[in-house]
């Protein structure tokens, strides 16, 4: 089964790219990190436990204000939901206080989320797909592009589109959370250099400065040579002989080990020339 690993950086159309995998003709299946990022965090889960516990004493707003709907106690009685804009307040930005706040978050958040992908891979293994993508925001950071076939990143050319679509999408940001949130993230650009650096057939950058019709145009494209390069059949063989599919596994990985030690060498020797 071909991992499609799916990335991008906030307000650049990953999200509508993975719409038009899962839809006809393409149908793929998604296993979307944001999502399992929020259910391991519900309430009363040890995730939503963990960020209320350390969270919780400084930030004040940390959960869902109290209502006639709500609860002090929350609806099920297992708590209040969290108030995400508060915390992405508390995360946001490159200030020390705040990179240590994100890196605890990351900490309580990205462990549990690695748990449910893999139960959602395997399920998608033994179902026969022959392609899943894994769309996650932190492809790079968090080391899913190791497992993954082909990298996928949705980027656009002009930082001024980003931080527009940001801010018509989410109309409760300032300027200043827009650009925090920007910023928090590696720079899409760099992110889209990595994925050409990993050579044709394993990296796929989708430019998305255009129209709709444009990204599908692209999507299409990348897709066609994919199924070219992994075809369904190979699939099938990798399902009913599991030595096969181990084997072919841990050759992706090899390959992806050494892509990122060539990625690294490349990133001293620009440093060298400064």
């Amino acid at each position: 089964m071909l991992f499609i690993g799916l990335t991008g950086s906030i307000a650049t159309g990953k999200s509508t790219v993975s719409s038009i995998l899962a839809s006809p003709p393409h149908s793929l299946p998604i296993i979307d990190a944001d999502i399992l990022a929020r259910k391991v965090v519900e309430p009363g889960s040890s995730g939503y436990n963990a960020i209320v516990k350390y969270f919780g004493p400084t930030t004040p707003d940390l959960l869902v204000p109290i209502t006639e709907s709500m609860p002090a106690d929350g609806v099920d009685g297992k708590g209040r939901p969290l108030n995400r804009p508060a915390l992405g307040r508390r995360v946001f930005g490159n200030s020390e206080e705040r990179v240590k706040d994100r890196g605890v978050l990351n900490g309580i958040v990205h462990p549990a989320v690695r748990r449910e992908v893999y139960k959602a891979i395997f399920r998608n293994y033994i179902s026969g797909s022959w392609a899943v993508v894994l769309d996650v925001p932190l492809l790079f950071e968090s080391g899913w592009d190791k497992l993954s076939g082909v990298v996928m990143v949705v980027a656009v050319r002009d930082p001024d589109i980003q931080m527009e679509r940001l801010m018509k999408r989410d109309r409760h940001l300032t300027r200043e959370d827009a650009q925090n949130r920007v910023m928090s993230q590696t720079d899409v650009r760099l992110k889209a250099k990595r994925c050409e650096a990993r050579g044709k057939g394993k990296g796929v950058v989708i430019w998305n400065d255009g129209s709709k019709e444009e990204l599908k145009a692209n999507i299409d494209a990348a897709l066609r040579d994919m199924r070219k390069s992994s075809p369904p059949w190979w699939n099938w063989i990798c399902l009913f002989c599991p030595p096969i599919g181990v084997a072919a596994g841990a050759w992706v990985y090899w390959q992806n080990i050494n892509i990122n030690k060539r990625w690294r060498e490349m990133e001293l020797e620009e440093k060298a020339k400064l």
